[in-house]
């Protein structure tokens, strides 16, 4: 009975990852790699660099005008620098002179997590990592492009992965 129990579950356990669009080794991937991210703020402040946490992990903000990646042209993909997630596709980015890498939409539909943030006297959509949470910025509905937003990113909160040639 049990082993039959064991099977049936089996099956519908591949029959969910197939309506998902997913296959079993893409899924164990995703699973183990969630399972490596640090669970405590003390593992986050181990892996980040000071500036990194205080970004990603306690919602600061960086200079503008200072960011690695407020000018950058290269193409590619701009990933979360606390887990890798892909976020942002350089065809996306813009300039919007406001002093932080900008970008209209994100690569994928909930791969940002948007949550209101009244701090500073001001009401913002803060914008963070749909996979660990981290803080990325804050989100505008004044952008100049057919989507009308403006994700207005902290070069400290991402990474880049060049375009293959």
């Amino acid at each position: 009975m049990k082993s039959t129990f064991a099977i049936a579950y089996s099956f519908l356990f591949l029959i969910a990852l197939q309506a998902c669009g997913q296959n079993p080794s893409v899924a164990s991937q995703s699973t183990k790699s969630m399972s490596q991210l640090p669970t405590t703020e003390a593992e986050w402040k181990a892996k980040l660099s000071p500036e990194e946490f205080y970004i990603l992990r306690q919602k600061g903000t960086e200079q503008p005008f200072t960011g690695k990646f407020l000018m950058h042209k290269e193409k590619g993909m701009y990933t979360c620098r606390g887990c890798g997630a892909p976020l942002f596709s350089s065809d996306s980015k813009f300039d919007a002179h406001c002093g932080w890498p900008s970008f209209d939409k994100e690569v994928k539909k909930g791969v940002i997590k948007e949550t209101v943030d009244n701090t500073l006297g001001m009401r913002r959509i803060e914008i963070t990592c749909g996979k660990c949470g981290g803080h990325l910025g804050h989100v505008f509905d004044d952008g100049p492009t057919d989507t009308g937003l403006r994700y207005c990113v902290n070069s400290v909160s991402i990474g880049f992965e060049p375009a293959k040639k």
